[in-house]
């Protein structure tokens, strides 16, 4: 089921999530809804808050070209990150067509629980590893633009509640 994407400014984005205790068949749901919901957006990841859930869950698939890759992360967090860093511009389905280039470490090493309740870690680089880091700062209650200067952010911020006005007004 495809799932309503809050759009920013929203304070269910910017509220830290809490952990996922067990993996209930509503877990297994939601992660299902949130991969149809990323596709459909089109996007190359989502996290739980973005559709008004807050659990640290997060779902990726940075594969653009190819078979899909969905990966589903329960409880991430980045054990190890490089000091090199890349500027890659990012984008958000929460504040939709507006981009800004941010730097992160280039490579990082994440650990999270995966849906059939297995410890993974993996260590990702390229799109992989700034999704990854881009998708567990909304879980820290974080946006891209929360790295932007005030003017810059301000700026989103204003066409953002200027989209909800016009999206409130089609109902």
């Amino acid at each position: 089921m495809i799932r309503p994407i809050l759009i920013h400014p929203d304070p269910r984005l910017k509220k830290p999530c809490e952990a996922v205790g067990e993996i209930t068949p509503e877990i297994r749901d939601l992660a299902a809804d949130m991969l149809e919901t990323m596709y459909d957006a089109p996007g190359v990841g989502l996290a739980a808050p973005q559709v008004g859930v807050t659990k640290r869950l997060i779902v990726m698939d940075c594969i653009k070209d190819g078979p899909p890759e969905p990966v589903v992360l329960i409880n991430p967090r980045v054990v190890w990150a490089s000091e090199d860093v890349t500027t890659y511009e990012e984008g958000c389905l929460s504040i939709p067509d507006q981009y800004a280039e941010v730097k992160r470490p280039a490579l990082v090493r994440v650990e999270w629980i995966a849906l059939d309740g297995t410890q993974q870690e993996r260590e990702f680089s390229g799109l992989w590893a700034t999704c990854v880091q881009h998708e567990i700062d909304h879980l820290e209650g974080k946006l891209f633009i929360d790295y932007l200067g005030p003017l810059k952010r301000q700026m989103i911020t204003r066409k953002m509640e200027k989209l909800k006005r016009e999206r409130a007004r089609q109902g």
